[in-house]
């Protein structure tokens, strides 16, 4: 079963994800802008890091969302029960 690596900052609302987002394509790093605002305090603290995972382990928004980009690529915001998502390929 294939694994993927993924970083994500949590926020909750969509116009918060979509100024990080802005942050990140001027060159901001994405695991210092997870620890800055990120909800998601655990993963937070690892630059947003979530490790390996395969299918069936997330929330399918985040899911179906992570298993499409390649790696090194950044998701636009995903919306799920938790908030929105920014979610970074690692692997």
């Amino acid at each position: 079963m294939q694994k993927i690596k993924c970083s994500h900052i949590l926020v909750s609302k969509q116009s918060e994800a979509l100024a990080i987002l802005a942050r990140i394509k001027t060159g901001e790093k994405f695991g210092k802008l997870a620890r800055e605002h990120s909800i998601d305090s655990g993963s937070a603290k690892r630059d947003g890091n979530l490790g390996y995972f395969s299918k069936g382990k997330m929330v399918k928004p985040f899911e179906d969302a992570a298993f499409k980009l390649q790696i090194g690529q950044i998701s636009e915001p995903v919306k799920s029960d938790f908030g929105y998502h920014l979610i970074k390929r690692l692997g």
